[in-house]
This record gives structure tokens, C-alpha cells and sequence, in this order.
């Protein structure tokens, strides 16, 4: 009886206001858990539930060019340029020159690769050679579609701040984010018809002024999203279910509710969860199913064909993206690639290994975005845009444990669409790797004309590309034109 009267209570309650344990166990029971949590995030359900209204449109916020996904890489731990994206010649920077370059290359310290590391350098089809550190892998295969920005500056010496601001373009509020993710942004420009705009795999994603249908699906693995694609295992009966969603559709249909922000945005996440977990999707990511196109998978992403922690790895993040994007699942998705945070002698074991599968993972998601043929011509590389980047870099000189530090300095990479490839905009100073100022139509050192480059210029290029020429997120920068095709 007392259950008979719970279930009454909250239908009386449903009838008049929605309640959170209302709206939450109608999304629960009828989408399955895992689905509705993700689509709710509800680490905070009802600050996802009083976003701004889906259909507000405020000036300059149209984009214009809707066919376009994006790809983020977040290599986390803070990635070390001098053997990586901004390298310098152990020849010029030698021991007996720190004092007035304050830069140690190094690399007569590394483990790997065999005979020594040395410079690699990668001959795009216009414009000079590109050097670059020895772990950076594949890349160099894609130079021609691939972007490096160089002399970066993240103002920061904190994991956390550092991440926080290049995901969201503005300097946190303490260790708190103060803005919506880039990603967030754009999953909101892209629309909502993708079942979920925005996917995050074991990357943070805030939404703090966008539609909740550009709130990012949360997850750790590939597992995890299956998970969330899959009916609960613990629903009612079909009919039930039926019954249930019938009732929800009314009472949501009635005048208080259509009057109610709250509400209507409860529906359309149940909607959306519906959406999610009854279209098939989770076939897309048995990535360890014994057929054909799973097996050219794995063979070209190196995934493994058993074990759990394959699934959970770098090389099955890149999969779930590059399938979700083609299957129209998804216009914006996230993935992480860890790397060592090197203040100790393990960085150099260990923390070139670490970049160079993040690098070779790019590597294979511009083959594997390339070799798809989109429905309209071309390939699903020449719709999509992949963001490489990292919190900051690590120090110029190595330190007394045989490691490097936090450092200001950064960098960041670019491929695919809307991209201007064969291309290193801006530059490190030779003393310290410091940043320098940037001209951001031209791309070159520019002291006089120029600006220290941050991710907000990286965030703005992304919005003006997509026709969204007004500074709508709040950045307070101009956007770096160089990196775009039609700058």
C-alpha cells in the first residue's frame, strides 16, 4: 500500500508542478538509467533543467555552415614541446649555451627512439620544411592537413586551471570554470537533430548559458556509452511502458506544463533519452565483435580483440569518435590520451611513449575520417575539424630528479576541415621557449601588430568559420584567421 501511495503522490504532484523525483523517475523508467542519467547529467538535474530556452536566438549566433563536426584530443598531463610540436636542434642549444637560452633539448637523456633522437622534419607540398621532436609519430604523414600553433601562452601553472581554460576559452574563477566548453558552444550552433550533439569520454564538458541539448554525454570508456545507448534492463512491461508514456506526453502537452521551462525541458530530455536508446546504436562500438568491418577496426586503430582495458583505451576513444561522427550519432566529440606528468627521471621513458600514441592516434583518425565517403561527396574528413591539445607544456630545463616542470608555454595542433594545413603559425622565443605576439591574419611574429595567441583565439577562429562572426561567447579576442581556409 504505501508504494501505491508513493505512485499516487507523485502523480498528484506531477499534475500540478513537476517535482524532481517526478520528473526523474518518468525519464528512469521509461528510457532506461544509464541513458536518462547521461542525458540529464544529473550531478546536477535541475541546473541542467534551467538553461536558456532551446529556441532564444540572439543576434550572431546563426552559424551558417552547419556541416561540420569536431574532434577534441586532450592530451592530459601537460605535453612537452621541446620533443614534440616546438622542438629546438640539441646542435645550437648545447649545454654551454644555458645561460642565455635557458633551453635543454635533452634529448641525449631519452630512452627511446634507438641510435638517439633526433629532429624530424616533415615537407609540406607549399611553404619550408617543418621541424619537429622525435614523438611525434604519423602525424608528419598528415602535414598537409595539419596546423601547428606555436608560442601559446596559458597564464597558468595549475592542471586544473590550465585544462579548464582551454576548454572553455576564459580564465577559471579560482579552480572553477567560468564559462560553457568550446565544445558546448558549438554542439549548440551545430543543432540539436544528432541523437547526442555532444559526446565526452573522460574529458569535462560545462554548459553554462547553452541549450540542454548541448550538454555533453558523460562517459569513461566505450563501455560506459554502450551502456547509456542500451534500454534498462529493468522497465516495465511493454504496455506499462506504453501507459506511462502516454501520460508523461500529456501531462506535458497541458497548458501549466507548456507554460513551464522546467517541464518542457524534462520532456525533451525524455525524449531525447527515447531517442538515444532505442535507435541501435550501441552495435556501432562492439568494437571486439568478431566480424569483418570490427576486426578492420581494430587492425587500424590497434585495438585489442579481447580485455576490458582495451576498450577503455586511447585507440577505442578514437573509434567511438570517428563512428559517431559518421553515423551521424554525434557533431561534437571529446577523448582523452593521458599523459606523465614528467617531474621526474620517468620522463625520459616514459613520456615521449605517452605523446607519441596520442599523436599516432590523430594519425589514424584523419586515415580513417579520409578513406569514408560522405553521403554528399567528398569524405567525412573534409567535414570534420580535430583539435589537438593539452593544459600547458613543461619546463625548458630539466630538473634536479631527471624531469620537467609546469610551464606558461604552450601549443596546439589542427586538422581537417575549415584548416589552412602544411602550416606553424607563431613561434617560441628562443630564450626560454617564451611566447611571443602573433598576427592573427597572417600568422607570423608580429611584435608591433600582434597578440600573445591564447585559446580563445583558437575558439573564435572555430566560431568565425562557422559564420558566427560576433564574439556571442564573451572571449574578448579576435579570432586567429590564419588557421582558417577562408580566413
Amino acid at each position: 500500500m504505501a508504494k501505491w501511495a508513493e505512485r499516487d503522490e507523485v502523480t498528484t504532484q506531477a499534475t500540478a508542478q513537476p517535482t524532481r523525483r517526478a520528473l526523474l523517475g518518468g525519464v528512469l523508467r521509461l528510457s532506461g538509467g544509464a541513458a536518462a542519467v547521461a542525458a540529464l547529467d544529473l550531478a546536477d538535474p535541475l541546473l541542467q533543467l534551467a538553461h536558456a530556452a532551446e529556441a532564444a536566438a540572439k543576434p550572431g549566433t546563426t552559424a551558417t555552415q552547419l556541416d561540420r563536426n569536431f574532434i577534441f584530443v586532450y592530451f592530459a598531463g601537460g605535453w612537452d614541446l621541446l620533443i614534440s610540436l616546438d622542438p629546438r636542434d640539441p646542435a645550437q642549444f648545447t649545454k654551454d649555451k644555458l645561460a642565455s637560452t635557458q633551453i635543454d633539448p635533452g634529448y641525449e637523456l631519452l630512452d627511446d627512439p634507438p641510435g638517439g633522437p633526433k629532429l624530424v622534419w616533415a615537407q609540406p607540398k607549399q611553404g619550408p620544411k617543418i621541424a619537429f621532436g622525435p614523438y611525434v609519430g604519423d602525424l608528419t604523414k598528415h602535414i598537409d592537413k595539419v596546423a601547428i600553433v606555436r608560442g601559446m601562452s596559458m597564464d597558468t601553472l595549475t592542471h586544473e586551471v590550465g585544462r579548464r581554460r582551454f576548454l572553455t576559452g576564459k580564465p577559471p574563477s579560482g579552480l572553477l570554470a567560468r564559462g560553457s566548453s568550446g565544445a558546448t558552444w558549438l554542439a549548440s550552433w551545430l543543432g540539436k537533430g544528432a541523437p547526442i550533439p555532444q559526446v565526452a569520454v573522460g574529458v569535462e564538458a560545462y554548459n553554462k548559458d547553452q541549450p540542454n541539448y548541448a550538454s555533453a554525454l558523460k562517459v569513461n570508456s566505450v563501455p560506459d556509452l554502450v551502456r547509456a545507448l542500451e534500454v534498462g534492463k529493468d522497465g516495465f512491461e511493454p504496455k506499462i511502458e506504453a501507459l506511462i508514456d502516454s501520460t508523461l506526453t500529456s501531462f506535458a502537452a497541458c497548458p501549466s506544463a507548456v507554460q513551464s521551462a522546467v517541464w518542457q525541458k524534462a520532456e525533451s530530455s525524455r525524449q531525447k533519452a527515447r531517442q538515444m536508446v532505442t535507435g541501435g546504436y550501441g552495435q556501432l562500438f562492439a568494437f571486439q565483435a568478431a566480424n569483418p568491418q570490427m576486426a578492420a577496426l581494430r587492425a587500424h586503430y590497434g585495438i585489442a580483440a579481447t580485455g576490458g582495458a582495451a576498450l577503455a583505451s586511447p585507440e577505442a576513444q578514437g573509434a567511438l569518435a570517428v563512428q559517431a561522427i559518421c553515423a551521424g550519432l554525434s557533431r561534437v566529440v571529446s577523448v582523452e590520451v593521458r599523459i606523465l606528468d614528467a617531474h621526474f627521471d620517468t620522463w625520459a621513458s616514459e613520456h615521449g611513449p605517452d605523446m607519441l600514441r596520442g599523436f599516432n592516434l590523430i594519425a589514424r583518425i584523419i586515415e580513417d575520417l579520409e578513406k569514408r565517403p560522405h553521403p554528399d561527396g567528398g569524405t567525412w574528413l573534409d567535414r570534420t575539424t580535430i583539435v589537438g591539445f593539452s593544459e600547458f607544456s613543461r619546463t625548458t630545463m630539466v630538473n634536479q630528479r631527471g624531469g620537467r616542470d609546469h610551464a606558461l608555454t604552450n601549443a596546439c595542433l589542427l586538422a581537417g576541415a575549415g584548416i589552412r594545413g602544411g602550416q606553424v603559425i607563431g613561434s617560441s622565443a628562443d630564450v626560454a621557449l617564451a611566447p611571443t605576439p602573433t598576427h592573427l591574419l597572417t600568422g607570423k611574429t608580429d611584435v608591433a601588430n600582434g597578440e600573445i595567441i591564447k585559446p580563445e583565439h583558437i575558439y573564435r577562429a572555430l566560431f568565425h568559420d562557422l559564420g558566427v562572426k560576433e564574439d556571442v561567447a564573451d572571449l574578448r579576442v579576435d579570432p586567429l584567421r590564419a588557421l582558417l581556409l577562408k580566413g
